[in-house]
């Protein structure tokens, strides 16, 4: 019914919106570590993680309606309405993976440029590198094109 359509709305709002702040956090941390003044982007940072959702969840629901109106909108037959949704998750995947790199390749220079004699710095690198991973989602880039249907598959019964 309604009630559960309207759920399910919900719910692709709140994917959407977590893969948006994934991408707020990540440009976020490559301002500060750019020493840019990222307090003053904040509103910016808010819109794209609350407002940028609303963008393709909207049309989505709409599509739904219109071309398929069928039980809980928990099946995805047309495929072009499914990928409204898919293509700006990938999109903030992509971003993210870019932001990853880019922390990465400043934190790795940063590090060269302040060559101690303490041997914790290459530790503290990776340990930053591995916490980096789960925070931006770069291991989503693994799963991306990994099937949301039904079936096995190796990748999809990783993911």
């Amino acid at each position: 019914g309604p009630a559960c359509r309207v759920a399910q709305s919900l719910a692709q709002y709140c994917v959407g919106a977590n893969y948006a702040w994934a991408m707020a956090e990540g440009l976020f941390l490559l301002r500060l570590l750019l020493a840019t003044s990222a307090r003053r982007c904040l509103p910016a940072f808010l819109l794209l993680g609350w407002g940028v959702p609303v963008l393709f969840v909207v049309p989505w629901v709409v599509l739904r309606y219109l071309y398929e109106n069928e039980g809980c909108w928990e099946r995805n037959e047309k495929v072009a309405v499914w990928w409204l949704i898919r293509c700006p998750i990938l999109a903030a995947v992509a971003v993210n993976f870019v932001v990853f790199v880019r922390i990465v390749r400043i934190l790795v220079a940063k590090v060269r440029a302040h060559q101690v004699s303490r041997g914790d710095t290459r530790l503290r690198l990776a340990r930053s590198t591995l916490t980096l991973i789960p925070l931006l989602g770069v291991h989503e880039v693994v799963f991306a094109l990994a099937g949301e249907g039904e079936g096995g598959g190796g990748l999809r019964l990783a993911r």
